[in-house]
Formats: C-alpha cells, sequence, structure tokens
C-alpha cells in the first residue's frame, strides 16, 4: 500500500503543481506559503559559497550545482536526535520529487558538520541506511586542505548556531534551505515539523522558473493537494 499511496501522490504533484507553477508568480507562491507554512521563511540572497568532496574524494562546488534547484541541510553522523529525523524527511521529499519530472532537475545536499568523525566509509554508508537516493544526492565533507570546522563555519554562514562538547555532541538548529538554479538562496524550512508537500510546492516554482507577475486566482489548490497525504 505504500507504493500505491507514493505513487498516487507523485501524480498528484505532476498533475496539480505544473499548471500552479506557470499560473503564480514566485512572489504569489511566497505569500501562499507564509500564509499556510508557519515553518517556511523567504530568503533572496546569494548563497553562501562553499568547496566541498564526496565521500569519493570528488570535489563540488557550489557553481557546480548551478542550473539544479539545490535542497540542503547539515548533519553529522554520530548525531542520534534530530540528524536522522531530518535525513529521513528529506529522503521523504526526495521521494515525492524524484516521482515527477523535477528528479533532473533538483540535487539533494547533505553537509557534514563533523568531518573528522564523519570518514568516507561512514559517509557511503549514511544514505542507504536513510533512504536517500544516489542518484541525485551528495554527502559532502571538507577538502583535505580545509580546517576541521570549515563545514561548521559554512553552516554559520547559512544562519546556524553551534555548541560543541568535549565528547563530540553538537547542539544545532535543524533547518532545510533553497538555493534556486542561479545559485541564489530562496528560503528556509526550519525544524521538522513543515509540511513535505509546502516544500516540494517552493522548489517546483523555482524549477519551472516562475518569476513573473500574474493575476489569476486559484484559491483552494494547496488544500486540494494535500487532501492527497
Amino acid at each position: 500500500m505504500g507504493l500505491v499511496r507514493l505513487w498516487i501522490a507523485s501524480l498528484a504533484i505532476v498533475l496539480v503543481l505544473a499548471p500552479i507553477a506557470l499560473a503564480h508568480s514566485l512572489d504569489e507562491v511566497d505569500a501562499m506559503l507564509q500564509g499556510d507554512e508557519k515553518y517556511f521563511q523567504q530568503i533572496d540572497r546569494p548563497a553562501p559559497d562553499f568547496t566541498l568532496r564526496t565521500a569519493d574524494g570528488r570535489v563540488v562546488r557550489l557553481s557546480d550545482l548551478r542550473g539544479k534547484v539545490v535542497v540542503l541541510h547539515f548533519i553529522y553522523t554520530s548525531c542520534t536526535d534530530v540528524c536522522p529525523l531530518h535525513s529521513e524527511k528529506i529522503a521523504g521529499i526526495q521521494k515525492m520529487v524524484n516521482g515527477t519530472p523535477m528528479k533532473g532537475r533538483v540535487d539533494f545536499v547533505t553537509i557534514t558538520t563533523d568531518p573528522t568523525r564523519d570518514t568516507p566509509d561512514v559517509m557511503r554508508g549514511y544514505g542507504p541506511a536513510h533512504g536517500l537516493d544516489p542518484v541525485n544526492w551528495l554527502f559532502l565533507t571538507t577538502t583535505p586542505d580545509e580546517p576541521e570546522d570549515a563545514t561548521r563555519k559554512l553552516a554559520e554562514a547559512f544562519g546556524h548556531t553551534f555548541a560543541k562538547s568535549e565528547d563530540g555532541v553538537q547542539v544545532h538548529g535543524v533547518v532545510t534551505h533553497v538555493i534556486d538554479k542561479e545559485g541564489r538562496w530562496r528560503a528556509n524550512f526550519h525544524g521538522l515539523n513543515f509540511a513535505p508537500i509546502n516544500l516540494v510546492t517552493f522548489v517546483n516554482a523555482l524549477t519551472n522558473n516562475v518569476e513573473r507577475p500574474h493575476h489569476e486566482k486559484d484559491e483552494g489548490w494547496l488544500a486540494k493537494l494535500k487532501d492527497f497525504f
């Protein structure tokens, strides 16, 4: 039944979100989410740049992801409370996105804030353990010439604060960041209680280059879409 429900949900997104993206400006989508999603924060500024690497040593720069919408979050693998829950929520969103034509237009990026402990072997096992599909998911850490705290500094540039204990436990916020195809940071979804469909709606608008204002009204579409979930 789970697969059937996912298929129905994916079909609903294809049928409903695509015409919505064409019918509304991004400002209108923002306004809808501001009214409907209390964990949504609209942003419009250049995303903090980074040069990081995968578990296999491939260097990835933010500019390499240009042309894709990026859904980005920070975790560390030895975290036993919110980090696994956050990753599994991202995995669920990824499944929703990958069941639509957006699959090739969105990259999901996880960045470790504990590069010393998160060795390549640890990183390779993380995605499969939490349901993340490597087809459009990257798990990134520091490059060899960067200091150990480089990714924590990057997280701070994205608005996070850290308190790190001697035993390696990190106290930090839980935020999902959305970056558009031009490398601009466009939104935060705070915590774990936001509705996944709201993030998918926002990502869909960005993948469809929804920028021009329109004056049509389509009241009730978000409520109708949520009936599928």
